[in-house]
């Protein structure tokens, strides 16, 4: 591989990496959406609340003058439970009835499969660059590709998952936004796919420009 391709490489290399630590921090990190229930004009405090793949957490809040629940970030009384499908010992009765139970294991199963690939995609890499076999890196690119796509469905199907929530009689929440740990998973999708696409793109041999030159001499090993 030439040297002006390597540096393609290594610079594809790092915004991959980036939408590694990108993805690794969505899926650990319960800040996708943040809830807001409805507001009663005499009371003091609301409850808010803000969930992940894998637990929400409840946090009660002073209300302000404006009688408006949130920010989110403000200090409170926190609670944090798993979801009661992965662990029975648990209890999150709220957002069990609000929002159907199939949303929640689907988008942490998919995120999981999408860390799978990423870790598949890094072994062929660690062993591309340690054997210089550069033709690892074309299953690594399809590998982190696969990733953002996972990445990808796992947000479409969280998205979902809140937009029942929020429109089902049963819950009481009725404002949601989404927070920075949904803005992580979208923009891992970003890198990880394009990023994947670029590798596969800057790891092909060059075309043959002649038609005696096949693909394994149009360009030499350097």
């Amino acid at each position: 591989m030439s040297q002006t391709k390597m540096l393609k490489v290594r610079v594809t290399l790092f915004c991959i990496l980036a939408g590694i630590v990108l993805a690794t921090t969505a899926v650990v990190t319960d800040h996708w959406a943040v809830l807001s229930p409805h507001l009663e004009h005499h009371n003091t405090t609301c409850e808010a609340a803000h969930f992940g793949l894998w637990r929400i957490c409840t946090k009660r809040i002073p209300m302000d003058d404006s009688k408006t629940c949130g920010p989110i970030t403000l200090p409170g009384e926190k609670n944090c439970s798993y979801f009661r499908h992965f662990n029975p010992g648990e209890s999150s009765e709220i957002f069990e009835f609000t929002t159907q139970k199939e949303y929640s294991i689907s988008a942490a199963a998919i995120a999981i499969f999408g860390l799978g690939f990423v870790i598949l995609g890094s072994l062929c890499v660690l062993l591309s660059l340690q054997n210089k076999r550069d033709y690892l890196l074309r299953p690594a690119s399809m590998f982190y590709a696969f990733a953002g796509l996972c990445i990808l469905v796992s947000v479409e199907v969280m998205r979902q998952s809140v937009k029942r929530m929020i429109d089902s009689e049963d819950t009481v929440w009725i404002e949601y936004y989404y927070s920075w740990s949904f803005a992580c998973a979208c923009a891992a999708f970003i890198l990880l796919f394009l990023g994947g696409v670029a590798l596969l793109l800057f790891s092909l041999p060059r075309m043959p420009q002649n038609p005696w030159e096949s693909c394994m001499d149009a360009e030499p090993e350097h």
